[in-house]
């Protein structure tokens, strides 16, 4: 799976992401901005200070991060399946 590997705030809550494969794109975290850990983010400054974590996670802090994979699924328009070939191999097996 690509990593990211640059990252950069937007207006209105979207963040652009660079992977390790040269996918990059937008993608509008707008839906989170209140809710639960993201109501930190009521304070716009917050959003801001996002970074690649340790672990190749896309954080704000300690406590708050989104899942790299899901925003590179979301900004490449891939499903699951098509970067895990086996994924799909399981799926036509059980139908």
């Amino acid at each position: 799976m690509p990593i990211p590997v640059e990252v950069r705030p937007l207006d209105r809550y979207r963040l652009w992401v660079k992977y390790s494969d040269g996918t990059e794109g937008v993608a509008d975290l707008s839906d989170l901005v209140g809710k639960g850990v993201f109501a930190l983010w009521n304070d716009y400054e917050e959003f801001k200070k996002v970074h690649i974590g340790a672990s190749g996670e896309i954080a704000w802090s300690e406590q708050i991060d989104v899942c790299p994979d899901a925003i590179y699924l979301k900004i490449s328009g891939k499903k699951p399946e098509d970067l895990f070939p086996r994924l799909k191999e399981m799926t036509s097996q059980r139908a």
